[in-house]
């Protein structure tokens, strides 16, 4: 099971994640997120990983594939907090989401 908080502030979404993101959950994140990046041009995503329990490698291919969209496509930043599962994604990680905050100065 996983559940996905969204919360967009001073620019930035904030997306939290508690439970698994795997190959049964990872379509639901995608279904969910990218709609929300492409339509509102986000440029700027922080992954609180914080309350994740398992992250496989479908998992970190859906967050990639979110990540890419604000990324690439809008010429944004990722970042990762409270990664604590040790994923093998390229992006910069970040102890809590105020320092994610001042990290991207919006």
């Amino acid at each position: 099971m996983l559940k996905i908080n969204l919360e967009y502030r001073k620019g930035i979404l904030f997306v939290r994640l508690k439970g698994n993101l795997n190959a049964n959950t990872s379509k639901k994140f995608l279904e969910y997120a990218i709609p929300i990046i492409k339509d509102y041009g986000i440029r700027y995503v922080v992954y609180n990983l914080g309350e994740l329990v398992s992250l496989d490698e479908a998992g970190e291919k859906a967050l990639a594939t979110a990540g890419e969209e604000a990324k690439v496509n809008n010429n944004g930043k990722v970042l990762i907090v409270n990664n604590k599962i040790n994923s093998c994604l390229d992006y910069d990680n970040v102890s809590n989401e105020l320092v994610a905050l001042d990290t991207i100065k919006v």
